[in-house]
């Protein structure tokens, strides 16, 4: 990578030619052989047609012709999301050679703008988990510490931004798989308002609640990959009309005497000491910077983590049910030729125990008996939980908590124990359920050098004003910028 990697710089010195696209792709591809090995971060990375995109963007120069917004810079893609002729698994063995006929939406805008496409990032199977150590295809090992987790279950889309394998990278986040992974690892990544982004072509977990959105190594480079990826597209029902914004000339914008919520919920028990000390300290600079600081409540809070893994369960078990062995995908043919049979052997040696579980206990849920007391009840209380933020949002203009409760966990500390994995989402979750905008920005390390993540999460399409935040923090924050260097 070129020693400016940042997302802007690199494009903008592509636009002008003082690098060529051909040029920043063979320095990341040789990166990428060199130090994937011992990240896991990258599960396939086609070598040829990274280069045949960037000579097609040379070329594009070369007549003449303008570049887009993303001119030149690499771009790693979950797994989750499909990419015309590249595997696309989900980090599942149920998907292991799928490759998709088509480009997602989302991956269709960044070819439009530009961008090379680099290779499919690992993840949680199917983006269920909070470690990446769910993966079919192994785990990520955290840039900063190779013993602890990225983060998940966009653990990949992290990793390779901490370590600056890539300038930029698209995860998507259902319950915090964005925040939580961008604060284990260093990085800024932001998950949008609940249709800002089409999810047309990203393989689904649990529908009311996915979303796409960028990593990168700046504030300013997440802006520029959100305006591109961001739009209505009638191929998705659940996106939005709402004009697209341009999120990076907000990065600039004064926020002086806007108005910070603090809830008391989300600084109890639980929070390592360390994290809090980093996330106050950070609410003290966005104060020095002009900002008003209002302590608030949420009070549902502390529901969010049943509710969220009611609905989520719920709608995997519905999702998933389209993986059988039929159409596409891992087929197993049991000694018996019976299709109930055949179902059952492919979804038993595809899916991996936590996709399992969340089956289970979403059918559970939505069986009969049950649907009132769990799922019906879980939606009402979801209905409070946005309600919470709708009575806030009277009274602040942007809402600051940790995005963890800890920093990065050391690999299979937790595996054993789902509960006490679920909870590392447990400040991310009710965001995710009110469908709301939020980012995780670095803040100050611990100690011993682990990130920390600054959560901002502001009201319903209102990431012009949780860009301004982001920025103006990320100018004042001592995280060091790099995790792994060379």
């Amino acid at each position: 990578m070129p020693t400016d990697d940042a997302v802007v710089a690199l494009a903008e010195k592509v636009r002008a030619g003082h690098v060529k696209a051909v040029e920043v792709a063979q320095a990341t591809l040789a990166d990428i052989d060199r130090r994937n090995g011992a990240l896991n971060a990258f599960l396939a990375v086609p070598h040829e047609s990274v280069l045949e995109q960037a000579r097609a963007i040379d070329e594009k120069r070369a007549r003449g012709e303008s570049l887009g917004a993303l001119a030149g810079v690499p771009i790693g893609i979950k797994d989750a999301l499909c990419t015309r002729g590249l595997a696309t698994t989900a980090g599942s063995k149920i998907l292991e050679g799928y490759i998709p006929p088509y480009d997602a939406t989302v991956v269709a805008r960044l070819r439009a703008a530009d961008a090379i496409i680099v290779g499919k990032t690992n993840m949680d199977e199917f983006a269920m988990g909070s470690s990446n150590e769910n993966s079919a295809y192994g785990a990520v090992k955290n840039p900063w510490d190779p013993e602890r987790a990225p983060g998940g279950s966009s653990g990949g889309s992290a990793a390779a931004v901490a370590a600056r394998l890539v300038s930029a990278t698209l995860g998507s986040d259902t319950g915090g798989s964005i925040r939580q992974p961008a604060a284990l690892s260093g990085t800024f990544g932001v998950k949008p308002t609940y249709g800002r982004v089409s999810r047309f072509g990203l393989i689904a977990f649990a529908s009311s609640l996915d979303q796409v959105g960028p990593f990168a190594t700046d504030v300013r480079g997440a802006a520029r990959v959100l305006t591109t990826i961001s739009g209505k597209d009638p191929k998705d029902a659940t996106s939005l009309g709402a004009p697209v914004e341009d999120f990076e000339a907000a990065c600039g914008a004064s926020i002086k005497g806007l108005r910070i919520g603090v809830p008391d919920e989300y600084f109890a028990k639980g929070l390592d000491p360390e994290v809090e000390a980093s996330i106050r300290a950070a609410i003290s600079e966005l104060e020095a910077e002009g900002c008003v600081v209002k302590p608030i409540k949420l009070a549902h809070t502390r529901y969010a983590v049943a509710t969220y893994y009611v609905i989520a369960d719920a709608e995997a078990s519905s999702n998933l049910a389209r993986f059988d062995g039929v159409r596409y995908g891992l087929r197993v043919e049991p000694p018996r030729a019976d299709v109930r049979a055949m179902y059952g052997a492919t979804r038993d040696a595809g899916f991996g125990a936590e996709v399992k579980r969340r089956i289970l206990l979403g059918t559970f849920v939505l069986s009969a008996g049950y649907y009132d007391a769990y799922y019906v009840k879980a939606q009402k209380v979801r209905t409070l939980i946005r309600r919470d933020f709708e009575e806030a949002f009277r009274e602040v203009d942007v809402i600051c908590s940790p995005t963890s409760p800890t920093p990065a966990f050391r690999l299979g500390e937790k595996v054993d124990d789902p509960l006490a994995m679920y909870l590392n989402d447990v400040y991310t979750l009710p965001a995710s359920l009110a469908g709301l905008p939020g980012c995780s920005v670095p803040a100050a390390p611990t100690q011993a050098g682990l990130p920390v993540g600054l959560q901002i999460v502001a009201p319903w399409l209102r990431e012009t004003t949780l860009f301004s935040v982001a920025a103006a923090f990320e100018a004042r924050s001592p995280a060091p910028r790099f995790a792994v260097e060379g």
